[in-house]
This record gives structure tokens, C-alpha cells and sequence, in this order.
């Protein structure tokens, strides 16, 4: 029995390949070697069989793991979780949603005997400041999504005409086709599984059956939201291509920075700047909230980056009750320039506390001079202690 191939080169995919890289490389590959696409064929279905069973190792976090670490033993076998698939059929209900994704069909099938489909999911965006993602709010998005053409009555064929029946598959979506001891049932390749062929299109939609509208929805955006939260708006999407449901609308959150406050999780977080005799003596000092202005003691002898934390003054939690807390983090400022009065105090404590401070003024060659002089002294005082 010939030896398998490795997994990543059957994918023509690097080992660091991502999970959405594995997936595109396989539809390629599913694509190409498609029975529909090669009838009669056996090279080409051995060679969709392979690339199957290579996705769905790679596809599996906890299969690949096991390939990566000791090849096709780790998961061949018992226990294994390997892929073995006797009849074409077996892949087709293994990965009938990538199948349907690839070429127009559902895991069931098309035409009169598949399932009713539901429509493709849209996005949109908005963009929200801390205030409004803190108190919640209402908002206006533009959704950009497919509706039914109005001049076709969304049948895709010009007024006056109709579609007809596909002559391929007469009407059922799908055909049936026996190559050597496999029997297929694929989406018809001349319909794509809709049962019904167009010749004359509508010129609004060009034979689609829908056109592209933009509409605008209210949304409530719950409070405490962030950066990258979904919002699940039911039943705004793309509409079903076979009479199923539409999709859904997911509303993406932006959250723009704020100039006073950072946020951590649900709490915020607000650097504060405060005099030197503020730190040393204490004080009371006003702090911004999201609520207005609040007071803050700052005990004496307070240190450059202490945090002081006001409670419940942070973000609210969408999912649970109460809120986060506001994180205040005082810097002791230095002032940039002194009155003389200042200087004058500041002068004195630096005496009370035998602080070296410069001279007013004093030159720079003077303070080297001073410093090499006080290297001589030292040294002679401890040559006199001897």
C-alpha cells in the first residue's frame, strides 16, 4: 500500500498555515477535482478524496495537534479520529456546508428536495464614544445588504418571460452520476442546484433575482460594551435564494479612546497630577467621573504612582449587575518655574532637610569645581583620621 502523503502538502499549505489559509486551499482544491467537473475521472476523485481527508485533520485543532507531533500514526488508527472515507458520499456529508458554500448547494441537496436555505449574514458598523458605551444608547446604522428585485419579482428573468426547467437535471437540482463502484449525487452544474435555468434575464438584476439596497435601522446598545462586541440584529440580512429566512445584521463596535480616562476590563483608569506639598501635606482634590466631578482625599505623605480606587465608578457589565471602578493614579508635578516666594521656601526646606541644593545662578564650572574640591577635602579628612 503506498505511503500517504503529508497533510500540508497535499494542501499546498505551510505547517504555520492559518485556519481560515487550510480552508481557502481546500475549496480550491475541492473546486478543481469536483466530480461534477471530471466525470469518469478516477485520478481526479482519489485526489478530491485526499484533499478531504487532509481538511478534516487540518481543519481540527486537536487532530492537527496530534498530526504535527507524530504524523499520520497519530491519528490513524483506534482512537485516532482519522479520516477514512469509503464512498464519495461520506465526504459530501462529512463537509456538506463546505460543499454548499462551494458550489450553491446545502448539505441536503438542491433544487425541489433541498432544504429552504437561510440568507447570508451582513455587517455594519458604529462607532461609539466611552460616554455612550457607558450608558448605553440608540443608534442609527446603515445596513448594506441584497433585496428582491422589484421588476422580476425576484425570478431573475425578464418581465413578459419566466424561467424554465433545467433540461440537465430536469427540474431536481441535482444528478446522479456512477464512476467505477462510487455513486454521486451532486448539485447540477447547469442550475446550481435551483432546478430552473434563465435565457432571457432581467436587465435590473441581470438574471440574479435581487439588487443591492441600503437601509437604515435603530439598534439599543447595551451599556458597557467594547471595542469588537456583536451585536446580532435578527432577520436584516441578505434574503433567502429559496424561500427561506434572511439572514442577520451583525453590528461591529468601535469604542473611540477618551482623553482622560483608559479603560481595563470594566474598570477605568485616570492619571492625576498633584503638587508636591499636595503629596507631602495631603489634600482634598476634585476627580473627574463619567458622572461629573467627585472629591478625593489624598492622605499625607502620598508617592509618585500611588492608585487610589473609587468604587462602582467604572464601566457597567452588559452580562452581570453593578460596575467597574475608577482607578485614579497621582504624579507628583514638578513646576517648570518658581516665583521668588516659592523659591525662597522651597530653598529653606532644602536647609531643614540638609538637602545639597545648587545656588541660585550658579555657573556650571563653578558646580564642578565645588564637586572635585569636595573629593579633595573628603579624601584629606580621612588621611587625618588615620
Amino acid at each position: 500500500m503506498a505511503s500517504k502523503r503529508c497533510y500540508y502538502e497535499v494542501l499546498s499549505v505551510t505547517k504555520t498555515a492559518t485556519d481560515s489559509e487550510i480552508s481557502a486551499a481546500y475549496r480550491k482544491l475541492a473546486v478543481k477535482y469536483h466530480p461534477d467537473k471530471n466525470p469518469g475521472d478516477e485520478e481526479a476523485v482519489a485526489k478530491f478524496k485526499e484533499a478531504a481527508e487532509a481538511y478534516e485533520v487540518l481543519s481540527d485543532s486537536e487532530k492537527r495537534g496530534r498530526y504535527d507531533r507524530f504524523g499520520h500514526q497519530g491519528v490513524d488508527g483506534p482512537g485516532g479520529g482519522g479520516a477514512h472515507f469509503s464512498d464519495i458520499n461520506d465526504i459530501f456529508e462529512a463537509f456538506g456546508g463546505i460543499f454548499g458554500d462551494v458550489f450553491g448547494g446545502g448539505g441536503g441537496g438542491g433544487g425541489r428536495g433541498r432544504g429552504r436555505r437561510q440568507g447570508a449574514d451582513v455587517r455594519a458598523d458604529v462607532t461609539l464614544d466611552l460616554r455612550e458605551a457607558a450608558r448605553g444608547c440608540k443608534k442609527e446604522i446603515l445596513i448594506s445588504r441584497h433585496a428582491r428585485c422589484e421588476s422580476c419579482g425576484g425570478n431573475g428573468a425578464r418581465k413578459g418571460s419566466k424561467p424554465e426547467t433545467c433540461r440537465y437535471c430536469n427540474g431536481r437540482g441535482q444528478v446522479i452520476q456512477t464512476t467505477g463502484i462510487f455513486r454521486m449525487q451532486t448539485t447540477c452544474p447547469s442550475c446550481h442546484g435551483a432546478g430552473t435555468t434563465i435565457h432571457d434575464p432581467c436587465p435590473s438584476c441581470h438574471g440574479e433575482g435581487y439588487v443591492q439596497e441600503r437601509t437604515k435601522r435603530e439598534v439599543q446598545i447595551p451599556a458597557g460594551v467594547d471595542n469588537g462586541t456583536r451585536l446580532r440584529i435578527t432577520g436584516e440580512g441578505d434574503p433567502s435564494p429559496n424561500g427561506g429566512p434572511a439572514g442577520d445584521c451583525y453590528c461591529f463596535i468601535t469604542v473611540k479612546e477618551h482623553s482622560l480616562f483608559q479603560r481595563d476590563g470594566q474598570n477605568l483608569v485616570c492619571s492625576m497630577p498633584i503638587s508636591y506639598s499636595q503629596a507631602a501635606l495631603g489634600a482634598t482634590i476634585e476627580v473627574p467621573t463619567l458622572d461629573g466631578r467627585e472629591d478625593l482625599k489624598i492622605p499625607a505623605g502620598t508617592q509618585p504612582g500611588e492608585v487610589f480606587r473609587l468604587k462602582g465608578r467604572g464601566m457597567p457589565d452588559p452580562r452581570v449587575r453593578g460596575k467597574g471602578d475608577l482607578l485614579v493614579e497621582v504624579q507628583v508635578e514638578v513646576p517648570a518655574k518658581l516665583t521668588k516666594r516659592q523659591e525662597q521656601l522651597l530653598r529653606e526646606l532644602a536647609d531643614e532637610e540638609k538637602a545639597n541644593v545648587s545656588a541660585h545662578r550658579k555657573g556650571f564650572f563653578d558646580k564642578v569645581k565645588e564637586y572635585f574640591t569636595g573629593d579633595d577635602e573628603a579624601a584629606a579628612s580621612a588621611e587625618e583620621s588615620r
